[in-house]
């Protein structure tokens, strides 16, 4: 029996939100103790900030302009390379899927996707190189109708919860305070997409045999908005009990200065002039945000994370009992930040942050490996899992995957910087920008925007509803490419001071811009958009 590589994601989870991240509220002892027994990540960068872009990278091993997937409404190609498919080609392993996936568009309302044909016909069998996909979402239905395999077996066997959860993406309001997409979820924990997602696990895990080696992609959707979590846990954080997050600055004439420093897209989007349609509700107004609300949105995240944490401590539990654990590489990431109350914003989109960008990314090796436990600060990202996924299986890595394995001590020479990317999906906004974290810098050039120039989604049924001729007409931002975000993370961790524009980091910043666009890989693989997400 090889090494076993049991690989744990959430979806938008902030770097600060575990303990042994510096995190002071939400527990998370299990994951706490697979970054002491491991090597944690402490600079580890997702390669686009949306939810798309960034799974399709961790399942390709290969950066958003090589695989297609730039946003959130471009499916990744049914050609595109799967790091699950070459485990079990390569290296005989079995290989499971369960949890979300989201490499296609979810709004999508026919089934066109393969990835919605297949729930909506009740398969679980083999999709991308998974031998077993099983998906959920963030909801169990949209607008009454059942959503992903987990919504189907909620209306199968609990139709009284199918409805439970707050709605999703339009920011209405509940909970105590008004929050946007925020609700005391009536439903019970153990049927709550957590535990039900743990509990797929659990039950792949024990269709193996002892002698089978095996690649198990543990998904959960949360703490990804909407933030309801099961009322009967909501006792765990009061919310009356917070402060706001250190990222926020503390008034509405201090976030306006913060944010006045930056591209005119980060203060447009409190003030709402600037409407973040790819990362969030588009009717959503940042600066109509409470002090209460953040707090409220908070706590109901910190609760989410400690469901996560006690659902993964009991499938390795279950690991342990079967005598698997000291085989099993654990990993645990997520795919992108969330803004969470910092600059007095919430939800993601094109805003170059450590609060986005930044990762929590922890691997535990298999104890039979014999790597010592480490803090490796070289910055690394989702891009290099899947070459370490190749080293663990023994495997040479496909020369498709463009990642590096993870280094597990510092100074190794392999990992030198982190990119990130971000392109509109939506033609009317047209926005491009490249972002490199290097010697505790975090730097982001803007190319000249495209706003107004036809990129596919003009024609697309569901976009047009959405937003008609004005698909075709610029947004008021739009960017030269004399535009740019520099921060030392160091000594600004939340990223308030720009010093773009400061004379003395002008050397600075051209030779961080000079390295990001000799960095990233030559393709660009520009897909027609196919849908909205």
């Amino acid at each position: 029996m090889g090494r076993n590589i049991l690989f744990i994601t959430t979806d938008q989870q902030r770097y600060d939100a575990l303990g042994c991240n510096g995190g002071t509220v939400a527990r998370t002892p299990v994951v706490d103790r697979l970054a002491a027994e491991g090597v944690n990540y402490r600079r580890a960068y997702c390669q686009n900030s949306v939810c798309m872009p960034a799974r399709s990278t961790m399942l390709t091993g290969q950066y958003a302009r090589t695989h297609g997937v730039v946003a959130n409404g471009i499916p990744l190609p049914v050609d595109a390379p799967s790091i699950a498919g070459y485990l079990r080609s390569m290296a005989g392993y079995r290989t499971a899927l369960l949890g979300k996936a989201h490499f296609e568009p979810a709004f999508d309302l026919t089934g066109a996707f393969e990835e919605n044909r297949r729930w909506r016909a009740g398969e679980t069998g083999d999709w991308r190189g998974f031998d077993t996909a099983i998906q959920a979402a963030h909801v169990g239905s949209f607008n009454g109708n059942p959503v992903q395999h987990y919504g189907m077996w909620l209306r199968d066997h609990h139709p009284e919860w199918l409805g439970s959860f707050a709605p999703l993406l339009g920011a209405v309001p509940g909970g105590d305070t008004g929050a946007p997409e925020t609700m005391h979820n009536p439903i019970p924990r153990d049927l709550y997409h957590t535990d039900w997602v743990a509990d797929l696990v659990v039950a792949q895990l024990d269709a193996y045999a002892d002698t089978d080696d095996w690649f198990v992609w543990m998904s959960f959707p949360d703490p990804h908005h909407p933030w309801d979590p099961p009322a009967s846990e909501l006792h765990r954080v009061d919310w009356r009990d917070l402060d706001l997050p250190p990222g926020h600055p503390g008034s509405a004439d201090r976030i306006a200065e913060v944010l006045g420093a930056k591209p005119r897209h980060w203060l447009g989007y409190w003030e709402g002039t600037y409407a973040n349609q790819e990362g969030g509700p588009g009717n959503f107004r940042p600066g109509t945000l409470t002090a209460d609300q953040i707090r409220e949105i908070n706590a109901k995240v910190h609760v989410m994370n400690e469901l996560i944490d006690e659902a993964c401590g009991r499938v390795l539990a279950h690991l342990a009992a079967k005598g698997w654990l000291d085989d099993t590489d654990v990993f645990f990431t997520t795919d992108h930040g969330e803004l969470q109350g910092d600059f007095g914003l919430l939800y993601k989109g094109p805003y170059p942050t450590d609060a986005l960008m930044r990762l929590p990314m922890i691997w535990r090796p298999a104890p039979s490996a014999g790597v010592a436990p480490a803090e490796v600060t070289d910055p690394v990202g989702q891009v290099d899992l899947a070459a370490t996924f190749c080293a663990i299986a023994g495997v040479a890595v496909p020369d498709w995957v463009e990642g590096r394995p993870l280094p597990t001590t510092d100074g190794a020479g392999t990992h030198e910087r982190a990119l990130c990317e971000w392109d509109s999906q939506f033609p009317q906004y047209g926005m491009h920008s490249r972002s490199i974290y290097r010697d505790g810098y975090l730097c982001t050039t803007y190319e000249p925007s495209t706003g107004g120039q036809p990129n596919g989604l003009e024609h697309d049924p569901f976009a047009r509803r959405m937003f008609g001729d004005a698909l075709g007409v610029p947004i008021d931002v739009q960017y030269d490419g004399t535009e740019g975000e520099l921060y030392d993370v160091e000594a600004d961790p939340y990223q308030w001071r720009n010093l773009w524009d400061e004379p003395a980091c002008r050397s600075l910043r051209d030779d961080l811009v000079a390295d990001l666009r000799a960095s990233l890989p030559r393709r660009f693989r520009r897909l027609p958009v196919a849908s909205v997400a």
